[in-house]
């Protein structure tokens, strides 16, 4: 599971886009805490701090403990919108969490013993159709990544959801089909020299066409 990070925060006293441009000019960010069956908590947490957590890059697939007066709240980042041309935050959206809480979450894959797939040591490449997993999590299980062995593939093998096994209490999103999530494919150079044989073996057989017909 992705580690706990913990996010100091101050509640916002007024809202509206002019407190939250002042805010920025303070190098802090407008936030919100919502669900959990409570009212909404409006909150402005420091912009270093943001920047830095999310630069981990599992920042949305963690438990983020958001402090507000000596007083934790378990949260997980649902968005945050940047700037079009900065990249600086603007905004951040949390959801509470309950600890028997189950959330939607996309969770990065990570494939491995790529050196034991056949395929790809004889020159075939790994097209990944799915970076991330649309997962169901329990709140306090969420993973930081899935690992994903290749081990023994070959050429024109691929890897569907049903392959995967996923850490307890974790299951997929998607329920309806079973979804490809990579393919080891021909590289391109092969795929090229196979396309000109074909090529060549045809233009033959036009030819001997052409000579019995006029034979």
């Amino acid at each position: 599971m992705s580690d706990a990070l913990t996010l100091p925060a101050e509640l916002r006293e007024r809202a509206g886009k002019g407190a939250s441009r002042v805010l920025r000019r303070e190098g802090r960010v407008p936030a919100v805490i919502y669900g959990g069956k409570e009212e909404p908590t409006t909150i402005h947490v420091e912009e270093k701090l943001l920047m830095k957590q999310l630069d981990t890059g599992h920042f949305m697939n963690s438990i983020v403990m958001i402090e507000i007066d000596g007083k934790k709240q378990r949260t997980i980042p649902k968005d945050v919108a940047l700037h079009p041309v900065t990249d600086r935050p603007l905004h951040a959206d949390f959801l509470r969490l309950a600890k028997d809480a189950k959330i939607d979450v996309a969770v990065p894959v990570l494939f491995i013993n790529e050196e034991a797939s056949p395929g790809l040591k004889k020159g075939g490449v790994l097209n990944v159709v799915r970076h991330e997993l649309e997962l169901v999590c329990e709140a306090d299980k969420i993973p930081g990544e899935i690992e994903i062995d290749v081990t023994g593939l070959e050429v024109g093998d691929s890897i569907h959801i049903s392959h995967v096994k996923l850490p307890a209490g974790s299951e997929s999103a998607i329920t309806d089909r079973d979804f490809t999530i990579a393919t080891v494919v021909a590289p391109s150079a092969l795929k090229r020299s196979e396309a000109a044989a074909s090529e060549e073996e045809e233009g033959g057989e036009e030819a001997e066409s052409t000579e019995a017909s006029e034979d």
